[in-house]
């Protein structure tokens, strides 16, 4: 492994537009490689900036601004942009397998197409809750979400299933936009209940006891109810079935719970972990197919495990481009090698954050 074997015309095909792709792209748009057909194919040519999530849906961010449009870009890059999706691979045959088109050849593939809340798991969950991702669907969904809300006089229930840090954002977002919402309609929004499940002992499990602390604070003050050690085994007619039988009703549920990959992918016969990602060694090689790369959430760097954020995406983007160079002319690969510790920042629904790193946090609106 190290090396891919080198041909008169190779083509290199990046699935996904996610922010890693992005990268590549405006690299090779850069410094153009003579003798490669780049091709990029995508389910949404306009790709959004994860980060900026929460703030698109408190109402403080545009769709274009939280957005970046891959046709200039591809057209910068020299790429041909495929506007479909992937439902298979062919590994054999060296093919991506699409929705819509028929299958598009390559010498290199790399794949960057981000990940999924894991609703299937639980019954009844893709039925009847409005997952966080993918983002663009979620989009929609959201909206639809807003104009219920306006529609409705009477209490309504609110839960975000999912402790994580994107599931705290995600609640503080929703809360601010729709008082906000309801407020430009001359209405209150006292009767909005909102409600946060987690299925471990504590919100922010992987963040430091400071963060979970300021969170804490800042949930009460909100009159946020926090339900931990609540597992979620079913959703059926509105209501939450936890493992211990116990039940709640709600009348709009959001999932931001631990992400998994397309089942697609650990069909195809790559090396994927228990959630379907796909293995990469630290040079961001499948450990199963070196002419596979993967980067972004999809990917299992198996010597450094990551969360699954943008922030490790975009870092990723230079050392893939570099790489995919290197595998193109059949050069040693190099290593990639994220931080050993980050900066983390989570909103607060207004524009207000907390960034942590380590052992400590910090709050205020300089932040933002």
């Amino acid at each position: 492994m190290g090396y891919v074997e080198a041909s008169d015309l190779k083509d290199l095909v990046l699935l996904g537009g996610g922010h890693s792709h992005v990268g590549v792209l405006k690299r090779f748009g850069e410094r153009p490689f003579p003798g490669v057909r780049l091709t990029a194919i995508c389910r949404d040519v306009r790709t959004p900036y994860s980060g900026m999530l929460p703030g698109l849906i408190a109402g403080h961010y545009t769709f274009d601004d939280a957005h970046i449009d891959l046709e200039p870009l591809c057209r910068f890059a020299g790429a041909r942009l495929y506007h479909d999706e992937a439902i298979a691979l062919d590994l054999a045959e060296r093919k991506v397998v699409c929705k819509s088109r028929p299958p598009i050849r390559y010498d290199l593939l790399s794949i960057n197409i981000g990940s999924t809340p894991a609703i299937l798991e639980v019954p009844g969950a893709a039925d009847s809750v409005v997952p966080v991702k993918p983002i663009q669907q979620f989009i929609a969904r959201w909206e639809a979400l807003c104009h219920r809300v306006l529609s409705r006089e009477g209490p309504m229930r609110i839960g975000v299933v999912g402790a994580g840090a994107g599931g705290v954002e995600i609640l503080l977002a929703v809360q601010f936009r729709l008082g906000r919402l309801l407020a430009a309609h001359g209405r209150r929004a006292d009767h909005l209940q909102y409600y946060l499940f987690s299925d471990t002992g504590r919100i922010l499990p992987t963040h430091n006891a400071r963060t979970r602390r300021i969170f804490e604070r800042i949930l009460a003050k909100r009159r946020v109810r926090v339900l931990t050690g609540h597992r979620v085994v079913e959703v059926a007619d509105g209501r939450l079935r936890r493992a211990d039988g116990g039940e709640y009703v709600l009348d709009e549920i959001l999932w931001a719970t631990a992400a998994r990959a397309a089942q697609w992918l650990a069909q195809s016969g790559l090396a994927v972990d228990d959630r379907g990602f796909v293995e990469v060694a630290d040079t961001l090689q499948s450990l199963s197919h070196p002419n596979v790369f993967a980067a972004g959430d999809i990917a299992a760097l198996v010597n450094h495990p990551l969360p699954k954020s943008g922030v490790f995406a975009v870092r990723e983007g230079k050392a893939l481009e570099q790489n995919l160079r290197r595998a193109l002319s059949g050069h040693p690969l190099a290593p990639f090698r994220p931080q050993r510790q980050s900066l983390s920042l989570i909103s607060t629904g207004d524009r207000h954050a907390v960034a942590s790193r380590n052992g400590w946090a910090l709050e205020g609106r300089l932040l933002w």
